[in-house]
């Protein structure tokens, strides 16, 4: 599968508009490393990605730039592979559009299939806004010597003590399943629940530091932790990944019901 995956080859700038640049990767195979089967997935979600780099030619053949908004649904089978959707929003850069409306038909189309799902693009990006509401556990005056496999058993709740508060993280780093360069993140994890030991949860997040995974795949990762450790009532992790090739990418994941997280973005971003 990797073989044929763009990421970390030599691969042509586009020269026309081609579709066929994008490369799907089927979700399920990091679900089944989760224990995730079947069809009923525990939690909802999206992926949204920030686009800063689009451009095309109006019918005219003046060249237009913008940025975009793009939500993947996290049921759809497929996710899309990072360097695909560059090169293909990059294939626009020549193309003739009647109209800016055409142009977001068209990507929304073209990913929709590539995804296997309904896609949603809009012009424009999320405000940059500072999250007051998350309470940074970064500042923990901790020893950490372990950076990798990701290790839930540093996941711990006090049974005792049922809370609501969102923790935050700046510190999440994984890297690249193909070319293993690093992925900077910061999480941001809101809760109904058992209170979450904030040092395990801290150790536990550093432990994804020299383990591969895909982002989403990451999110995940950390969402089925929390639920089989620390059994909350009510759970959203998201991720806001930092920008690499134009794009950022910032996945949800929440125990259905709950209420998706205002679009933002980070000062990172």
């Amino acid at each position: 599968m990797t073989s044929a995956i763009p990421l970390g080859r030599d691969v042509a700038y586009p020269a026309h508009y081609d579709p066929s640049l994008l490369f799907p990767i089927a979700r399920a195979l990091g679900r089944t490393a989760l224990d995730m089967h079947g069809a009923a997935l525990p939690f909802i979600g999206h992926d949204r990605w920030q686009a800063y780099e689009l451009s095309w030619l109006d019918a005219r053949g003046k060249p237009r730039v913008g940025t975009a908004t793009i939500q993947v649904p996290c049921e759809s089978p497929n996710l899309i592979e990072s360097k695909s959707l560059k090169l293909y929003l990059n294939s626009f850069n020549a193309h003739r559009c009647d109209g800016d409306a055409a142009v977001l038909a068209t990507i929304a189309a073209d990913l929709s299939r590539a995804a296997g799902a309904q896609v949603t693009v809009a012009f424009g990006l999320p405000a940059i806004v500072e999250d007051d509401a998350a309470q940074s556990i970064d500042d923990l005056d901790i020893a950490i010597d372990r950076y990798g496999p990701p290790d839930p058993h540093w996941l711990q709740a006090d049974a005792q003590s049922i809370v609501e508060e969102t923790l935050g993280s700046a510190l999440l780093k994984s890297n690249c399943p193909v070319t293993g360069q690093p992925d900077w993140a910061s999480l941001r994890i809101a809760y109904r629940g058992p209170r979450l030991d904030r040092a395990g949860l801290l150790r536990y997040l550093v432990s994804f530091r020299d383990h591969a995974e895909f982002h989403e795949q990451c999110v995940e990762r950390i969402f089925v932790d929390l639920v089989a450790r620390c059994r909350p009532q009510a759970l959203s992790v998201e991720a806001r990944y930092t920008r690499r090739g134009g794009l950022d990418i910032n996945p949800w994941r929440a125990t259905p019901g709950h209420a998706p997280p205002l679009p933002a973005r980070d000062a990172r971003q």
